[in-house]
Order: structure tokens, then sequence, then C-alpha cells
């Protein structure tokens, strides 16, 4: 288990890296030009070189800060985003179990602590005001995306994620309740602080948010953080609506297709109003997914009595 954990964890870091490359590429391409393409062939090196570049530069912190919880917030941050890996279930099974669903949600809940604590022990105004700004947004989300999943979770009565591969062998839950899908997704942008919902780096007021006092490696560690949880959300969103058999190709490529979607969203939408945001996830979504919930509760417990 520790050596297939290993390889996982390596497997994620060497993903985020190229996914770094494809969306300066999309974003390239969306802007009516190449993106990185020097370092060698069509810029495949890109994400080394940068990594390269990111931690052998000159560490710096302030002279006010809490120099302890200051350093450890980003490893804590990266941290998590790599042990929520560890519920999936792959082909070894690894770390799954039946509350595996359970386990994401107390592992995504712990990280908003670390983004929280990273921007206070700055000591600046600038990176206080990007942190209380992220957990709000984020506090407000995992709301409406529990009671989103919860819907799931009744259709199938359990909290294991093979569960939900084996229930959507001859359809898949995105044709079955689009508009919770649809939803879902919208959750997991805001989640994952991601255009048009990155409140948390709105670099024209708060001077590029939370981590603006972070540089070098510790920097290299929050951006790796937010491209791991990109990834994650991919993959649970393949797990719950669109069928993912985890020994298909076709697993992958919804999953790419899903990263894309994130990167599009990014090159086209302009931000959204802070205010908009919050009477969106506490005035439509939350209302919607709960009398949602309420009618899957009520057609399973319809179905249970007519059959049993």
């Amino acid at each position: 288990m520790i050596v297939s954990n290993l390889i996982l964890v390596v497997c994620v870091l060497v993903s985020v890296a190229f996914l770094t490359l494809l969306e300066r590429k999309v974003l390239g391409y969306v802007q009516f030009r190449k993106g990185p393409n020097k370092v060698g062939f069509m810029g495949i090196l890109q994400p080394f070189s940068d990594a390269i570049k990111l931690f052998t530069k000159e560490q710096v912190y302030p002279y006010m800060s809490n120099f302890n919880l200051y350093y450890i917030c980003p490893v804590m941050n990266l941290s998590l985003a790599l042990f929520i890996w560890m519920s999936l279930p792959f082909i070894t099974v690894n770390m799954n179990f039946n509350f595996s669903i359970l386990f994401i949600l107390c592992v995504s809940s712990i990280s908003v602590y670390t983004v929280m604590l990273a921007g206070w022990s700055s000591n600046s105004n600038y990176a206080l005001l990007g942190s209380l700004r992220v957990v709000a947004q984020i506090i407000s989300y995992e709301v409406s995306l529990f009671l989103i999943m919860l819907s799931f979770l009744v259709l199938i009565l359990s909290l294991n994620l093979l569960d939900l591969m084996k229930f959507q062998e001859f359809t898949w839950f995105f044709f079955l309740m689009p508009i919770l899908c649809y939803m879902w997704l919208v959750s997991s942008l805001a989640e994952t602080n991601r255009t048009p919902f990155d409140f948390a780096k709105g670099k024209t007021e708060l001077v590029s948010g939370f981590n603006v006092k972070y540089s070098s490696g510790t920097f290299a560690m929050i951006f790796l953080a937010e491209y791991s949880n990109i990834l994650f959300m991919s993959v649970l969103s393949t797990l719950l609506f669109l069928g993912g058999d985890l020994v298909t190709l076709s697993f992958f490529l919804k999953i790419l297709f899903l990263v894309f979607f994130w990167i599009w969203g990014r090159g086209t939408f302009p931000r959204f109003r802070y205010d908009k945001l919050m009477y969106l996830a506490w005035k439509c979504y939350l209302p919607v997914s709960l009398n949602l919930l309420i009618f899957f509760f009520s057609l399973k417990k319809l179905i249970f009595i007519l059959f049993i």
C-alpha cells in the first residue's frame, strides 16, 4: 500500500506539471498566441523548468509574520491535497473503503484552515482579506456540494465510490439528473477558486490574495495544491455522473474533458461579483439542491415500497 501510494503521489505531481502546460497552451490559443514553445519539443519540458526556477529562488519571509505557521501552512495545504487522493478506488484498491466519500469531505474541509492561517500568519492586510474571502466562499459552496452529493448517495444508498461505478453500468447519472450535474460543476469551480469565482486571487484589489507574501518553494506548494484539487474534482465528477469505469481509457478521456472545461472557463468568463456569488450559493443552489434531495429520497422510497 505504501508503494502504491508513493507511485500515486508521483503520478499526481507529474499530472499537475503537465496540467499547467496544458492550461498555458490552451489559454495561449484562446488569445491567438502559441504559449510556451521553447523548452524542449513544443515546450514539453516547460513545467520542469518552472519547477526548478521556483524551488531554487531565494526564499523571503515577512519580518512581522508568524514564522512557524507561515511556513507550515503551504506544506499542510499540499499534504492534504495529496492525501485526499488516497481514497480513490484505483485498480490496486488503495485506501478505498466503505466511507470513502465521508473521508473526502473531511479532508477537503480541513484544507480551509490552511488557507485561512496562511493569510493570517503573513500579517498583511491584503493577505488577510484574501483568506477571509476564500474561507467564506469555500464554506458556502461546501454546503451546496454536500447537498448535491447527497442526492447521488441516496440513489445508490452507499458511501463507497466503487458503488457509483456499479450503478452507472448502463446509463450515466448525468442523463438522470442533468440540473444537479451542472450545479455540481459550477460549485466545484467555486470550491477550487477558479475563474469566474477566483476571488481569493483578485489581483486588482488584493494584490494576488492570501498568497501575496509567499515566494519560491512555498508559493509553488500552494500552486501545486490548487492544481491537484482541480484534477481531483475532475476525477470525482467523472465517478459521480459520467460513469467512471476505472479500467478503461474513456475514464481518463472524461477526466481530460473536465480539466479542459476548467481551463476553458478561465479563458472565457469574466470574474463574477462577490455578492452575486454568495447569492448564487445561498438563495439558488441551496433551496434547489434541498428540493431535489427530497424528490430523489421520495422516489427511492416509492421504488422500495413498490418492488419490495
